[in-house]
């Protein structure tokens, strides 16, 4: 039962603009001047950037020729990497919207992930059942020497690299036995984690094996890192200060800690299929999005699992929740095309006016 917590909730910020699900969000980590992006997988073939505390729309990449499944920016946010259906992972330019690289594999891609402090190496994984890490310095894409002339400017177009699958580094080859859907690179560089059907993967890099292996309640959902911004952490959070992995999988959400993610800090049975989920580890709270047939969002608290919220503004399952870098608000990305934008604090931010109360509704366009 939601308690009185509940009545303090705010109007969600809706983003329209999709035209099929959104199966994946992420937030780009904290900018200098506490700017941050939020982008955007969807079925429709176009992934989106947009400002994240707003949501409002900064720019749609274009160039994928099928559904796109997962969407990461980098860690210096300078790029994104996009896993598609159309076999085929790609690297953009976020200030220019433009193509760098393609990744050409051969089969859907499912996963895309990037190295917590390194922008120049991207993991892919996906219906191969091939964990990949691909080295983007070895080729540099290059200006055209064409000039296309507007009045008085110049500009030079870039001409983006396709990198053939066969030149990346395969990790563990033969391990697994069903689609990569989620990657996820620990604090520790040398330790990757796949989710594929209903089994966790610890892989060590340089021996290229599974370290550590966790068969779960089902098929995993979601599997994905909370971590808030490093001048936002403390000693006190849930997992101490270092990324927590959170995972959905059948009926059940698993929590990890540690700086490769593998001791084991909580877990929980639903009453629901669950299809993703995200920590507070400051606020010590829970987001869960449910499967199908369901089409909310349920907020328990961390310490007693006391369900504290029911967010009911979604008419599909919602595929992915994350929080914001500064933990002042989460997103949600639902089957039904849209993506909800959740304050998490007090007073005002970004377009809430602060107080409570459903007065200042809006969508980001």
């Amino acid at each position: 039962m939601a308690t009185a917590e509940a009545s303090r909730q705010y109007v969600p910020l809706t983003c329209h603009g999709h035209s099929r699900p959104v199966p994946h969000i992420s937030f780009s980590p904290l900018e200098n001047d506490d700017d941050y992006y939020l982008i955007s997988a969807c079925k429709d073939g176009n992934p989106m950037l947009r400002d994240g505390q707003t949501g409002d729309w900064i720019g749609t990449f274009i160039g994928h020729k099928g559904a796109v499944w997962q969407a990461r920016l980098s860690p210096n946010a300078a790029t994104a990497a996009t896993a598609s259906a159309d076999f085929t992972a790609k690297i953009w330019d976020t200030h220019t919207g433009e193509l760098l690289y393609t990744l050409q594999h051969d089969h859907i891609v499912r996963a895309v992930a990037y190295p917590p402090d390194n922008s120049d190496l991207v993991a892919t994984g996906g219906m191969e059942k091939k964990l990949r890490i691909f080295d983007l310095t070895e080729m540099k894409p290059k200006t055209t020497a064409e000039v296309t002339t507007n009045g008085n400017n110049s500009e030079a177009a870039v001409v983006s690299c396709t990198i053939q699958a066969s030149s990346a580094f395969e990790i563990g080859a033969g391990v697994h036995t069903a689609s990569i859907k989620f990657i996820v690179w620990t604090r520790d560089p040398n330790i990757l984690i796949t989710a594929s059907d209903n089994t966790l993967r610890w892989f060590d890099l340089p021996t290229r094996s599974v370290v550590k292996q966790e068969v779960l309640d089902g098929e995993i959902g979601s599997c994905e890192f909370c971590a808030l911004a490093p001048e936002y952490t403390s000693k006190t959070d849930i997992g101490e200060g270092l990324p927590v992995l959170a995972v959905a999988a059948g009926k059940s959400i698993y929590f990890w800690g540690g700086l490769r993610a593998m001791d084991e800090l909580k877990r929980a049975k639903m009453n629901y299929k669950v299809a993703s989920v995200a920590l507070d580890p400051k606020g010590r709270k829970i987001v869960v999005g449910e499967d199908i047939p369901a089409t909310w969002a349920r907020v328990y608290r961390w310490d007693d699992d006391i369900e504290i919220d029911i967010h009911k503004g979604h008419h599909g399952p919602v595929w992915s929740v994350a929080f914001s870098p500064d933990g002042k608000l989460y997103a949600t990305g639902s089957e039904d095309g849209t993506i909800k934008m959740w304050k998490n604090c007090e007073g005002f931010y970004g377009l809430w006016r602060g107080g409570g109360g459903g007065t200042n509704e809006r969508g980001a366009e």
